[in-house]
């Protein structure tokens, strides 16, 4: 059996990760609100429409407005626009974070992203694998097991180059600790053990993110200026961030 901090898939770097302006942090809370699963009902946003709005604004209307877009039904994820550019936007729920994060069955979560092609090609059909297992009542050690087996097979892939994502909504639920937003941002996605070749981490660069465990794509977070609707980011950045 792996252990859980190595199995948390492509995206449990990426969402609701705790990171400071230093550098990614793993939250330190030793307890959790969120033991376990909340009523289903509890994720889903009531309104389609305003589902479809949240994940469009992930990324500019110049990307968005042709992009697919998901939202979350009964089963997993289901098409609720077709796309024209291969973008595909979508709201994250708070599975998306690492088997360990004591967030991970936060209700509360809901983080707009905006996939590219190579993104959705190899990152976005892991996310969408374990919502499957979510709302058909797996256990944490029952996707810890899933993923693990899903790495073993190569069903689930090491990203294709040029993958990233926009994260530019201004309307984020992170987590609770930034009760809200973090900055707006993109997210590269890379194979395992490169943080260094971009100077993530270093003094003074630009690029956040960090090695995970070896069964994890590594993410790298780079800020950006503006919002999604073009307003500008808050003029320096938020002591507790994204996902």
């Amino acid at each position: 059996m792996m252990n859980q901090k190595n199995t948390g898939g492509v995206l449990a770097a990426t969402v609701l990760a705790a990171l400071s302006w230093s550098g990614p942090a793993r939250s330190q809370a030793v307890k959790t609100p969120y033991p376990e699963m909340a009523p289903t009902e509890q994720y889903r946003i009531a309104s389609r429409e305003n589902e479809i709005a949240l994940a469009r604004s992930a990324a500019p209307p110049s990307i968005s407005t042709d992009a697919e877009v998901l939202v979350l039904g009964s089963h997993g994820y289901e098409t609720a626009a077709k796309g024209k550019n291969g973008f595909v936007c979508f709201v994250e729920r708070s599975w998306a974070a690492g088997l360990d994060d004591p967030e991970f069955w936060n209700p509360r979560i809901r983080s707009p992203n905006c996939f590219n092609p190579p993104a959705a090609r190899t990152e976005l059909p892991q996310y969408l694998k374990r919502t499957e297992w979510v709302l058909a009542g797996a256990t944490r050690q029952q996707i810890i097991e899933r993923t693990s087996a899903a790495v073993t097979s190569h069903s689930f892939k090491t990203p294709e180059a040029g993958a990233f994502s926009f994260m530019l909504s201004k309307d984020a639920y992170v987590n609770d600790a930034a009760a809200g937003p973090w900055l707006p941002h993109v997210m590269f996605f890379i194979p395992h053990g490169q943080a260094d070749n971009w100077g993530a981490n270093k003094e003074r660069s630009p690029i956040l993110g960090q090695d995970g465990g070896a069964m994890e794509s590594t993410v790298l977070f780079v800020p950006v200026r503006n919002w999604s609707d073009g307003s500008a980011a808050p003029p320096s950045p938020k002591k507790h961030v994204h996902t």
